[in-house]
């Protein structure tokens, strides 16, 4: 497949690091794509502007534990606020997922070939990537500020 080919060029020697820290360096390359594919494609303002309602609506909702009809209200005006904002995370969505795909099918086959081997702490290929980009995603957020 021309993919193939290009990944093993690309990130392939990356892999040649010892177990886990090729995994972990491609983790955080990919993450950096996502992260910044996510910043310039999404109104930064106005995301942090319906995180910080949602917040808000968080604290009012618990204060009205004591009437669950107000509640109701609240966490109904919340609903439609995190639609808004789900919507508006789907656009980088579509610019990073066919590139990812790729990349997981490249690695999928890369590890395969080597028999699926325990890349951190016993760990399969595919957890250790989940685990090392979760932890990058949540660096990376708060390092270059995004929403």
């Amino acid at each position: 497949m021309v993919f193939d080919s290009f990944f093993s060029k690309l990130l392939g020697p990356v892999l040649n690091f010892p177990d886990p820290f090729g995994l972990l360096i491609i983790s955080v390359l990919l993450t950096l794509f996502i992260t910044l594919i996510y910043k310039y494609t999404t109104d930064q303002k106005a995301m942090k502007e319906m995180k910080d309602m949602l917040k808000e609506f968080q604290k009012e909702i618990k204060l009205l534990k004591d009437k669950p009809e107000k509640a109701l209200e609240k966490q109904k005006e919340a609903m439609q606020i995190n639609m808004k904002y789900m919507m508006a995370s789907f656009k980088p969505m579509i610019f990073t997922f066919v590139p990812l795909v790729l990349v997981y099918g490249w690695l999928s086959k890369y590890y395969t070939a080597l028999g699926n081997p325990d890349v951190f702490f016993g760990i399969s290929w595919f957890w250790s990537y989940v685990i090392f980009s979760i932890v990058a995603s949540m660096v990376l957020r708060k390092v270059l500020k995004v929403h």
